[in-house]
């Protein structure tokens, strides 16, 4: 027996739907145990006695990991930027570490809806010198929760790892909302074509390789005028055949990028060429 507790002087529940009284106990274990045995397993269980000092016998017996746990992070946090969603937290130092006990920080994301968490990544616990991690498994404009905790992780010799989760901290909300364009389009070239044929001026430039890359506009002025977008819809590839163009007209070409939700890039430097 490791502990008792005095008689709760509890009332008869009134009818089924009223809660059931509910009790507890810590049992507080020497870190010594833990450290000599942390892949050990404790058992627990629960004798009610009654006035007369008879019991209907033990309870369900249940199961605790002796691996030591620490608190869950602090100051944990959510923010969306153009890379992905970061989240941030703080923690306290480690204990000195034994050669078999490891301590990461875990992080879960649960979607909105969702029945399950999924698990977003992991961060070893040194020196809380590194206290974020990046999400980018998520999808944009949708609503998520966040939340860590300290998982503590025994690898004895000849023992299969065994993991034990601790407390969790408090779950953030964020909605991952994208207002980021994709990267500006580099390396414009214009080529003119015509000898013998209708004159066209040809363009062609580096692909962006953003994930979520929609495709691309067009914009052309002469000198001294202003851009206007000369493609009717989106540019699927990193190639445009301008061919409505006039003998002794020099035009300035740029392109810009836009993703799947319509958020456009900056243009690109100029590319000039000449038509004879």
């Amino acid at each position: 027996m490791v502990g008792q507790l005095p008689p709760a002087r509890l009332p008869r529940a009134a009818s089924q739907t009223t809660p059931k009284a509910q009790a507890e106990y810590i049992d507080s274990l020497p870190r010594e145990i833990q450290q000599e045995n942390p892949s050990a397993q404790f058992t627990y269980a629960v004798l009610v006695v009654n006035e007369s000092g008879r019991s209907a016998g033990l309870s369900n017996q249940v199961q605790v990991p002796a691996a030591p746990t620490l608190p869950a992070p602090a100051n944990f946090t959510a923010r969306v930027t153009a890379q992905g969603i970061l989240l941030t937290w703080s923690c306290g130092l480690a204990p000195r570490a034994l050669p078999y006990i490891q301590y990461r920080v875990r992080v879960y994301r649960r979607a909105e809806n969702a029945q399950a968490d999924t698990n977003v990544g992991e961060v070893e616990i040194q020196d809380c010198s590194k206290t974020q991690l990046l999400d980018q498994s998520f999808e944009w404009e949708q609503t998520y929760s966040y939340r860590a905790t300290v998982v503590t992780v025994v690898s004895v010799s000849a023992k299969p790892e065994m993991q034990v989760e601790g407390d969790d901290c408090a779950a953030v909300k964020i909605f991952a909302h994208d207002v980021y364009p994709p990267a500006v389009p580099t390396g414009l070239q214009a080529v003119f074509s015509g000898v013998g044929q209708a004159p066209f001026i040809d363009l062609v430039w580096a692909p962006v390789t953003d994930a979520d890359l929609a495709g691309y506009n067009v914009y052309r002025h002469e000198e001294g005028g202003q851009a206007v977008k000369i493609n009717s819809e989106l540019v699927k590839t990193p190639a445009f055949r301008d061919s409505n163009v006039a003998a002794g007209k020099k035009y300035f070409y740029s392109v810009s990028a836009v993703d799947l939700r319509g958020n456009e890039s900056a243009r690109s430097e100029d590319a000039a060429e000449s038509v004879p």
